[in-house]
């Protein structure tokens, strides 16, 4: 059989294994640890260890095999943990992760690397507590995959005073050759195998551990399927011609009759709840499906076309006689329900908990305040809040540049924090919530917060033409240029001007915003609005001539009609609106965009306000026609790239809208604005 086909699984289920394994692990009471997350954190070491000896993954299993003995002693009290120890475990983990790379890329680890941890694990299995290097039962990285010796043991009375811990009988239904054998050998690593029957689809094993259901469940899975497994404690009957008696601990040449060595049966009360713990089990595997994204991909752009097609027939119907046409309508009405129904459910496949994105960062925070001789507590809200999973991903690297940027340049040291009167501690709250269709995500620090002035100094010395009574709000964007950094010296942690204007242009590709909120002394918060989904939007209809375009919702302020007192003419080409005691740029998009038959009177057509960047302005428009969800599709993919353009969609009437980027259109009119002064300026120049 070829096993290449499982490795994708193996690798998924490790990844969330390791991850599992580092929260876990960050979370621990030294002095007191939780003795379930003790055994958590074994379970996940040995479930790896036990897929990697399966797929013959050597480095991982030998790394695996003597981080999974030091937390066996951890669990069973023989090893005291300290920060030494839970700096390896951590370390050991950071290995295990470049060890899965490397396998899943097709090949081997550096070797130095593995020799060099499984010697510092060797090194505190010595010292810490005295035990040996390889821990307690001890095995052969290989064993998992070893076929078991069937050498005959003592009398099973014996056999079981040697290990502490319960006899559970393992039913293994509908299992191969193969699969038996290698069952076998992982039974035989989670404790002593006293004796097993097998027939010619099944394998039952009677096994002597200090294990519950659970470990044997996760470590199987890797082999089985959950449903093809049952525990009890059904005591070993009287013996039978298939029973073999196995002990790999006795010598070659010793043996004893099988009828000698079964044990009597033993008065038990019924065991309900391993098997309960089984069942329970494989209903949770079977309760959820691995399906490859680009699957889910696929049944979500179909379901987008049904809901185009359906538009298109709503059109349609909306023309037809409703008395005559009643059954019909009705019908149209119950299909455009359903359609919309079944999107939604369709893209809650696509959704993940914001929790994917917050559990990366405790293992971050506690490395990096070590580093910068800070304390600070991380404070989480809102991880069950869900987002479309090609965005969660992307969201990753932006966050992480706002986490380090707050530890760096936001909280203080415990001796400034102490002297200004503040806990030593420092707190860093990340959340996430829902607003309408978008979802905000916020990093705040209670730390020093944003020094205007010392911003402004800074873009000043670095050739920025910034007026000195600019708003707090637009001084604080400052920090997104390009090269902008306040550090006074370059650190490997920040100081080199690089980081957030990438938050802010990955932001933006993602059609979200960035807002800064900063008190002196008290702290920032800086907050990411974005859609819960690139392939629908909530969009505002809009016409420009004979041409329809869709404005993202989310930008949208307002809409109003300019009155001719409020609208204002810098030069022939350019001109700004008076809203409310605010002089906002006016772009005409029949101007931006090259339509013909367009209102070019501002006071004749509607200016719709919009905001991005922090900054309001004006789009000036023919007219509105209407809100609803749109279905997005990629212009690049089907045509090619168009400034001020982000994607298109397709309207019920078959015909195709454009879905215009408004930070891009803010750009351009800008950059054309620069290009018409110094076109001014030179001729100005040249006529003096």
């Amino acid at each position: 059989m070829d096993i290449t086909q499982f490795y994708q699984a193996f690798f998924e289920e490790a990844d969330e294994l390791l991850a599992e394994m580092e929260l876990l692990l960050l979370g621990l009471d030294l002095e007191a640890p939780d003795s379930e997350h003790l055994n958590a954190i074994f379970r996940a070491a040995h479930s790896i260890k036990g897929g990697a000896a399966t797929f013959g993954f050597l480095a991982l299993t030998d790394t695996t095999h003597l981080l999974e003995n030091l937390f066996d002693r951890a669990r069973h009290g023989e090893l005291k943990l300290n920060t030494r120890l839970m700096d390896a475990f951590l370390e050991t983990k950071d290995v295990l992760q470049k060890q899965m790379s490397a396998y899943r890329d097709g090949g081997e680890p550096d070797r130095d690397t593995v020799t060099r941890i499984c010697e510092v694990l060797r090194q505190l299995a010595q010292e810490e507590g005295g035990g040996s290097a390889a821990g307690p039962a001890a095995a052969p990285a290989q064993a998992a995959v070893a076929v078991p010796a069937p050498a005959p043991a003592p009398p099973a009375a014996e056999t079981a005073d040697a290990t502490d811990g319960q006899t559970l009988k393992v039913r293994f239904l509908k299992v191969s050759e193969g699969d038996c054998r290698v069952l076998s050998g992982e039974l035989a690593n989670l404790g002593k195998v006293i004796a097993q029957t097998q027939t010619e689809d099944s394998l039952s094993i009677w096994l002597k551990t200090t294990c519950d259901a659970d470990d044997i469940i996760a470590v199987c899975c890797f082999i089985i399927e959950a449903d093809q497994m049952e525990i009890s404690t059904e005591p070993l009957a009287a013996p039978v011609a298939a029973t073999v008696i196995q002990d790999t601990n006795i010598p070659e040449g010793q043996a004893v009759s099988a009828e000698t060595s079964a044990p009597a049966p033993v008065a038990v009360k019924p065991a309900a709840g391993a098997a309960a713990v089984a069942v329970a089990g494989s209903a949770k595997e079977s309760s959820s499906i691995r399906v490859d994204v680009e699957k889910v991909d696929q049944i979500i752009n179909l379901v987008g076309e049904l809901v185009i097609t359906q538009s298109m027939l709503t059109q349609t119907a909306s023309t037809l006689d409703p008395v005559l046409h009643e059954r019909l309508l009705s019908g149209m009405g119950h299909l455009e329900r359903n359609a919309r129904d079944l999107q939604e459910s369709v893209m809650s496949i696509r959704m993940m908990p914001m929790d994917y994105v917050f559990s990366r960062f405790p293992r971050l925070i506690r490395d990096l305040s070590a580093k910068l001789g800070k304390q600070v507590q991380l404070i989480t809200v809102g991880k069950e809040t869900e987002l479309d999973k090609s965005l969660i991903e992307r969201i990753i690297d932006p966050i992480t540049h706002l986490v380090r940027n707050s530890l760096d340049h936001g909280i203080e040291s415990p001796e400034q924090r102490v002297f200004a009167g503040k806990d030593p501690v420092g707190r860093l709250t990340m959340s996430a919530q829902h607003q309408g269709g978008s979802i905000v995500i916020e990093v705040k620090d209670d730390g020093g917060g944003l020094v205007r002035e010392r911003i402004l100094a800074k873009a000043i010395q670095q050739g920025m033409a910034i007026s000195e009574t600019i708003s707090d709000d637009e001084v604080w964007q400052l920090i997104f240029a390009p090269g902008f950094s306040t550090a006074e010296a370059v650190t490997d942690v920040s100081g080199r001007g690089v980081g957030m204007d990438v938050v802010k242009r990955n932001i933006h590709e993602m059609g979200g915003h960035v807002e800064i909120a900063s008190a002196q002394g008290k702290g920032t918060t800086i907050r990411i609005v974005l859609p819960l989904t690139l392939a629908i939007l909530n969009g505002m209809s809009v016409k420009v001539g004979k041409e329809i375009y869709i404005l993202p919702l989310n930008y949208v302020i307002e809409s109003l009609q300019p009155l001719e007192k409020d609208v204002h003419s810098i030069t022939s080409d350019e001109h700004v609106m008076h809203v409310r005691g605010e002089y906002l740029a006016l772009i005409e998009l029949h101007k931006l965009f090259g339509v013909a038959d367009a209102v070019s009177h501002p006071m004749q057509g509607i200016a719709v306000i919009v905001q991005a960047d922090g900054t309001r302005f004006a789009l000036l428009v023919d007219q509105l026609v209407g809100q609803h969800q749109v279905v997005v599709k990629n212009l690049e993919t089907n045509y090619r790239k168009v400034p001020g353009i982000s994607a298109a969609t397709i309207l019920g009437d078959g015909n195709v809208a454009l879905i215009i980027d408004v930070v891009a259109v803010q750009r351009i009119n800008r950059e054309q604005a620069g290009q018409r002064g110094s076109s001014r300026q030179a001729t100005g120049q040249g006529a003096g």
